[in-house]
């Protein structure tokens, strides 16, 4: 299945979570934090939402951060995704 997002939504596929910490402790499942770098998957076509003019600055294979607490967790063919909007996405890296 593919996933197509619409209006200013971004698919995004996180980063693999820590498993230990800098030390090499090994965290348990509920203590890993969640990851907020991520790797845009796909992009909606932008529009016009809630009327404005939404132009998408960011493209499929864009590294980006997200905030913490952002988007709508998804699970397709065993795989997770996030999906947010455009405005949810705090910086690209390069």
């Amino acid at each position: 299945m593919i996933i197509k997002p619409l209006f200013d939504k971004v698919v995004l596929k996180s980063a693999a979570a820590e498993e230990t910490t800098k030390s090499g402790i090994l965290l348990a499942g509920s203590a890993k934090e969640k990851p907020q770098m991520s790797e845009v998957v796909a992009v909606g076509p932008g529009g016009l939402v809630n009327g404005n003019e939404v132009e998408m600055t960011v493209k499929v294979g864009d590294k980006v951060i997200v905030g913490k607490y952002s988007g709508t967790e998804v699970k397709l063919d065993g795989e997770e995704y996030m999906i947010v909007s455009q405005s949810d996405i705090l910086a690209v890296i390069e």
